[in-house]
């Protein structure tokens, strides 16, 4: 089957349909934003933000990525692979709605490793990334226990669901922002251990594909993030090849939502 981007869906190579929103500017667009959202969340992530780029002449579609959202198989972890694959995809449906115009993929958190491991492979046809505090925290970064904690529980009780309670880790300063997250029926907030370990594996390929990374790309990230340490994300941007373009942006006083933070703007 070939994909299809139709007007509330893109359908993929494979018959799955994933649920798409889109914001659009009065007139042609200056340049249009292909957006990932980030574990657990869904194309809604960025309403905020993407009302912000219209206005300014900038497009933004952002579609719920497999197992998140409306999205089939919801909170069954799809393989990082799949997704690759479907961003891949939604960029070529994108540029051909929007001939000669420039294409941006954007990535936050988890979307962030998507768009890496997809610049990478040499098959993303995209003029830049957008990486929002992307998720980074792989198996180094995470000390034995964890690992092996993980390892064991993704064998033995793959189908647990974790909620995250008791972690005392906060995304964002953004209070009302949050209360709303946690309210709405689209926000997965159980997560079952594989899908965690799968999370992982991304983050794993995502380190490892920086130095392939040949398209110029923006890395966003708040000095206050603390779902992702500063460490894997230094050493990511210190990986990616020199002479391409590629720009840090670190904001002292951001999170790790921060195109939904109070100073988001």
């Amino acid at each position: 089957q070939v994909p299809a981007l139709l007007d509330s869906q893109i359908v993929q190579a494979d018959g799955a349909a994933l649920p798409v929103r889109r914001w659009l500017p009065d007139g042609t667009p200056r340049a249009v934003i292909v957006a990932l959202h980030g574990f657990n969340d869904y194309s809604r992530a960025f309403d905020q933000p993407a009302a912000y780029l219209a206005r300014r002449g900038i497009a933004t579609y952002a579609y719920d990525q497999r197992g998140f959202g409306n999205a089939p198989h919801r909170g069954i972890w799809a393989g990082h692979d799949s997704m690759v694959t479907d961003a891949a995809a939604a960029v070529d449906l994108v540029r051909a709605r929007h001939p000669g115009r420039p294409v941006f993929l954007a990535g936050e958190s988890m979307g962030g490793a998507i768009a890496l491991i997809a610049a990478a492979q040499g098959t993303l046809r995209a003029d830049g990334l957008i990486l929002v505090a992307p998720a980074l925290r792989g198996r180094r970064y995470l000390g034995a226990i964890p690992r092996a904690t993980l390892w064991l529980g993704a064998r033995i009780i793959p189908w647990y669901p974790l909620t995250g309670r008791g972690l005392r880790i906060q995304a964002s300063d953004n209070i009302p922002m949050l209360r709303a997250l946690g309210s709405d029926p689209l926000i997965i907030k159980e997560t079952r251990v594989d899908a965690i370990k799968g999370l992982v594996d991304a983050m794993d390929a995502a380190i490892l594909s920086a130095f392939a990374v040949r398209i110029p790309s923006l890395v966003l990230y708040g000095a206050r993030d603390e779902l992702v340490p500063r460490k894997p994300t230094f050493d990511m941007i210190a990986a990616l090849p020199a002479g391409i373009g590629h720009r840090p942006a670190v904001y002292r006083s951001g999170w790790h939502l921060l195109l939904r933070d109070l100073k988001a703007q």
